[in-house]
């Protein structure tokens, strides 16, 4: 599956989202990431300090499904809320180009399957109404 510019754009401006991996024992986690989109691959690229060791990338040995989100609030007057889900599998590399300065060389590396998003465009889907 394919991102769209739109897409492309908004993951290319942002640097925090989150990423939902599945344990052994069928246990969810989710955990606050870095990344960066890799268009030869068009795929989105995890890193961290230590990643190797992290729960997450051991997680993905016994179930490569995964859930990414990017979101963020475009503005407050009016209320803009934008997101974008990616989900897909993933695959873990050991030996890869640390994605910044002082990371490890592990990499997590989603390839998607199915892409929702919201608020990216004017004429996008509508965002949820700001909470009361």
């Amino acid at each position: 599956m394919t991102l769209t510019p739109e897409q492309v754009e908004y993951l290319n401006s942002q640097t925090l989202g989150r990423l939902a991996t599945v344990d052994r024992h069928g246990a969810p986690q989710n955990n606050p990431v870095t990344f960066r989109y890799n268009p030869e691959l068009g795929a989105i690229d995890i890193g961290g300090h230590n990643l190797g060791a992290s729960r997450k990338f051991r997680n993905l040995a016994g179930n490569n499904w995964v859930a990414f989100v990017v979101d963020d609030i475009a503005s407050y007057q009016p209320w803009r809320v934008r997101c974008l889900e990616i989900r897909g599998r993933a695959e873990t590399l050991s030996v890869a180009e640390p994605l910044r300065p002082g990371f490890s060389t592990e990499l997590i590396r989603i390839h998607p399957d199915r892409i929702l998003d919201f608020g990216l465009t004017a004429h996008g889907a509508a965002a949820p109404e700001r909470p009361q």
